[in-house]
């Protein structure tokens, strides 16, 4: 495949110059990406960025506790070809196993015709025999289908985002094949430009008051899940559609409307209704 060009972002995704350095150096190299941050910074967005700038296809592999690597290479579906061999009216060949392998979302990824975007979503959520059956895999680019005795090597070697929320900690030998960067959660200045790609008519008040206050609800003591950008952008939708909400007054004598599109938890909610009680005269 001709070379790619530089990731410089979407309408949308903001980039600071490190993570901007990082993407391009690690599709250069052709390495894996590993990214963590808490939730809502936007990790899992920017493996969507990456392919919506660069006109790639997205393959995306959620990850789940029970998973094992090779759920996510293939599946041979021994089900489908014993009901056929029993009841003798399909169309396939039941001795030919290979006619009922059917590919996982990292096997798609290796045999599509055009390079893609691999996005391993929360890979902390596996155990660490997931992290390190997959690292020769992601290194060599092939896998073996044992029932067939078949190698599969990637036909375009994809450009692979790796994200994890850091609940668990990730083996030495799977960090040594990766490149790395933490998305730190975006300041003040960082977060106007979001919500202006986002909302680019946005009132100037309702930004500066809506940005203001979920900073303030950010430091609502005990919570189990502080509200993340994600949360900001879907309050600020909420705020612009609501006719009776008045910027000047968001802050103001615990006047802070829709706090459950910020807070998921009823704890949570619990707390930042009792934070917001205490506001006086503004956040």
């Amino acid at each position: 495949m001709k070379n790619l060009k530089q990731f410089e972002g979407t309408e949308t995704y903001v980039l600071d110059p490190e993570l901007k350095k990082i993407v391009n150096i690690t599709i250069a190299l052709e390495m894996p990406l590993l990214l963590k941050g808490e939730p809502g910074t936007g990790k899992t967005l920017l493996a969507h960025a990456i392919a919506q700038d660069l006109r790639l296809p997205l393959i995306a592999l959620n990850v789940k506790s029970n998973m094992k690597a090779v759920d996510a290479l293939y599946l041979y579906d021994t089900l489908t070809r014993l009901n056929d061999a029993r009841f003798g009216d399909s169309k396939r060949n039941v001795k030919n196993i290979e006619e009922y392998i059917r590919m996982g979302k990292i096997g798609q990824a290796f045999v599509s015709e055009t390079k893609v975007v691999l996005l391993i979503d929360e890979i902390d959520k596996a155990d660490t025999d997931f992290q390190d059956d997959l690292l020769d895999v992601l290194d060599q680019m092939t896998f073996d289908i044992m029932e067939i005795d078949k190698t599969v090597p990637a036909k375009n070697r994809p450009i692979v985002i790796i994200t994890s929320n850091a609940k668990k900690d990730l083996s030495d030998p799977f960090l040594g094949r990766c490149n790395f960067h933490h998305i730190a959660f975006p300041g003040p200045e960082m977060m106007h430009q979001i919500v202006r790609a986002h909302f680019p008519e946005i009132d100037k008040h309702l930004e500066a008051a809506a940005i203001n206050t979920f900073y303030a609800l950010r430091r609502v003591p005990n919570v189990e899940k502080k509200p993340s950008t994600r949360e900001l952008i879907n309050w600020a939708r909420a705020l612009q559609s609501d006719p009776n909400f008045h910027a000047k007054e968001l802050g103001k004598d615990g006047y802070v409307p829709f706090l459950g599109v910020l807070f998921k938890k009823s704890a949570d909610l619990d707390q930042a209704k009792m934070f917001v009680s205490s506001f006086k005269g503004g956040s």
